[in-house]
């Protein structure tokens, strides 16, 4: 589950929203599977991770300024089912389709973040950290390209299993 800055105001520097991702099991699964999915589908392997990072930025800023976002916790639990599905699955769109995907799901990220970060040095490091995450899960890809078939099903079903970890968090 995404977690919320109940900390009296640690979230607030670069250093702070740098390691963020990276401390929430959903969000590091999030941004890795956007790589990951993104490598093994399209040979424009930036376009749907750059359309996640700039809709992050964009639902974060849009949290901080009081913009509600309804549902936030069960669309991010819906993004990790569905970004499981699609790389257990190897299922390629067009690339106009999946950027739109991510970044619909990348909202709803965003809005989370916004909430637990304040201040722009902290989105700063958010969205740094995110495109670290996103050029790593793209590097995952690759290899899961040149694996044995089961290997993405199996990270699939990884990402998935978060995701069905932050659906029974809700119930």
């Amino acid at each position: 589950m995404s977690h919320t800055g109940t900390d009296g105001g640690v979230h607030h520097g670069w250093l702070a929203g740098l390691l963020h991702p990276l401390t929430g099991m959903d969000h590091l699964a999030a941004m890795l599977a956007v790589g990951i999915w993104s490598a093994l589908v399209s040979t424009q392997r930036w376009m749907a991770p750059l359309a996640f990072a700039s809709v992050l930025l964009v639902g974060a800023l849009a949290a901080q300024a009081g913009l509600p976002t309804v549902a936030v916790e069960p669309m991010i639990a819906v993004s990790l089912l569905t970004l499981g599905l699609l790389i257990a699955a190897r299922v390629a769109v067009p690339q106009a389709v999946a950027a739109g995907l991510v970044a619909a799901f990348a909202w709803f990220h965003g809005a989370a973040h916004g909430h637990e970060l304040a201040g722009h040095a902290a989105l700063l490091g958010m969205v740094l950290s995110t495109a670290v995450l996103h050029g790593v899960g793209i590097g995952l890809g690759v290899v899961l390209q040149r694996s044995h078939a089961w290997a993405p099903r199996i990270a699939g079903a990884m990402v998935g299993a978060v995701g069905v970890s932050s659906v029974m968090a809700l119930v």
